[in-house]
């Protein structure tokens, strides 16, 4: 029965090569266009001979086909074809699926992307190399933390819009050395120590003092050494000390309070008993066994 549709000279994967003309021998080059044509191997080959497909019963060495027997010089070669695996081994533009594909089959090299292509990096929507994750950060060793490429960026909470009272651009923890202040003398610490927290400009921070020695201390004292600058503007008072423990002073108060002096990294302590003024504590309190502890939140700059 004669093959109905399209005729397979017209699939542009099979090759048509050159009819043989039989003279008695067993052996024959294969031709295409008149130049040897070497096919992949016996089995890609569909040969026609006096009305009758061929098959497994010739042998390909190169370009030379063996029938294994004389073949008449009176036969006729009617049509040779060339194929690959299956008829069709080049697939249309277009028409190969992911599932197609085996896992891992497509490598860096095949990618033709602008950009640096590596471990490092990912391939974005529009055609290009770019580092993983977001755009300015980069993470930072395994530890799976981001680490922005400018210190002073930052991340907006609250909001999906750039709005600068919402921008969270830093955060800091650490200690500091909290230091006594005062007119005249000097102590001995056996314990002078503190912590803090800096969440955007707001600065929550501890102190202890524990005395061991005094030196004639006098005059107005204060604390000294915070981490960071006092806000300079607006009112100073609003930056609260809460005292936890106070101990051993010469003299015993009622109140005890402080608060950050503008544009500084000082406390001012002031003191009061009840009914009577405030002033600022005098250094002449301090003991070699004074005991303070305390905290502050205030705002810098």
């Amino acid at each position: 029965m004669p093959y109905i549709g399209r005729g397979t000279d017209k699939l542009s994967n099979v090759e048509v090569l050159d009819n043989i003309t039989f003279d008695g021998s067993s052996s024959y080059t294969l031709q295409k266009g008149g130049s040897n044509f070497t096919p992949s191997s016996a089995n890609t080959l569909l040969v026609s001979i006096n009305g009758v497909v061929q098959a497994g019963n010739f042998t390909v060495s190169g370009s030379t086909i063996d029938f294994g027997t004389a073949v008449a010089g009176t036969s006729t070669c009617d049509f040779i074809l060339h194929y690959g695996t299956g008829l069709i081994t080049t697939p249309a533009d277009g028409t190969v699926t992911t599932a197609k594909l085996a896992d891992s089959s497509v490598s860096l090299a095949k990618l033709t992307a602008t950009g640096t292509k590596d471990s490092t990096t990912f391939l974005r929507g529009d055609n290009t190399f770019a580092a993983a994750g977001l755009n300015g950060w980069s993470e930072n060793g395994a530890n799976n933390n981001l680490l922005p490429a400018s210190a002073s960026a930052g991340i907006y909470l609250g909001v999906n819009s750039a709005t600068a009272s919402n921008l969270l651009d830093d955060y800091e923890e650490g200690s500091w050395t909290p230091l006594l202040s005062m007119g005249g003398g000097s102590v001995g610490y056996g314990l002078n120590a503190g912590a803090y927290t800096k969440i955007g400009r707001y600065v929550f921070a501890t102190f202890a003092f524990q005395l061991n020695s005094v030196s004639s201390p006098s005059g107005a004292a204060g604390i000294t050494g915070l981490p960071f600058s006092g806000d300079g503007s607006g009112e100073e008072f609003v930056n609260g000390v809460y005292f936890a423990l106070v101990r051993n002073l010469n003299n015993s108060y009622d109140n005890m309070r402080g608060y950050v002096m503008k544009g500084t990294s000082s406390i001012s302590v002031q003191v009061n008993n009840t009914n009577q003024n405030i002033a600022t504590l005098d250094a002449s309190n301090f003991t070699s066994s004074t005991l303070i502890y305390g905290s502050i939140g205030y705002q810098t700059a």
